[in-house]
């Protein structure tokens, strides 16, 4: 049971003492239909008076108790807040955003992880693999492209050198002016050139 309050045995006293001056209304009007009416009507309008004033202290003594009530209740609810508060600064701080975002990383790749694993599983077995046509078609052009710079790396068959021509001493022949390389030649060389270690 909640403990009383002054104001609740205030509150009560007034009650009582208003039932009482009730009861002493009611038999003063049993009187003053009895007697005069001048002499027991100063009496009643005095009983009256007092039971309306008796009425407006209950009305503050409410109010009160209302206010009261509702500054409890607000009291409470700051200390509330403020315990929430304490306890979520504590929790920032045992909480380092570096670890968090680490911690999410590795979830992340433990799910991937998770979903290769299932997916592994989910293939029926000697079932053909399915393939992206894009994917297939990027491979091969991959291949084709290396295979073409392997053909370019490799040296350029050339006719056999011709046998030296031999003149008598003394004499030398006009040697033909050296042929131009033709621009794939020059490229050709210069890759051969960049791979030889």
């Amino acid at each position: 049971m909640p403990e009383r309050t002054d104001c609740d045995k205030t509150l009560e006293m007034l009650e009582k003492k208003e039932k009482v001056l009730i009861r002493k209304a009611a038999a003063e009007v049993e009187k003053a239909k009895e007697f005069t009416r001048a002499k027991n009507k100063r009496e009643e309008k005095a009983y009256e008076q007092q039971i309306e004033q008796l009425g407006n202290f209950q009305l503050r003594i409410h109010d009160q108790m209302i206010l009261l009530e509702g500054a409890k209740a607000t009291t409470e609810t700051v200390d509330a807040l403020r315990t929430g508060a304490s306890a979520m600064k504590a929790m920032q701080k045992a909480t380092n955003i570096d670890d968090v975002d680490k911690t999410m990383d590795e979830i992340n790749e433990q799910t991937e992880n998770m979903k290769q694993i299932q997916e592994a599983l989910s293939t029926p077995i000697g079932a053909a693999a399915d393939f992206d046509k894009d994917e297939l078609e990027a491979e091969l052009e991959e291949l084709e492209g290396a295979e073409l710079e392997e053909q370019l790396l490799q040296p350029a068959t050339t006719a056999p050198p011709a046998a030296p021509i031999h003149t008598p001493a003394g004499r030398h022949q006009a040697q033909p002016p050296p042929r131009k390389n033709t621009a794939e030649e020059d490229e050709l060389a210069a890759l051969q050139a960049e791979m030889a270690l």
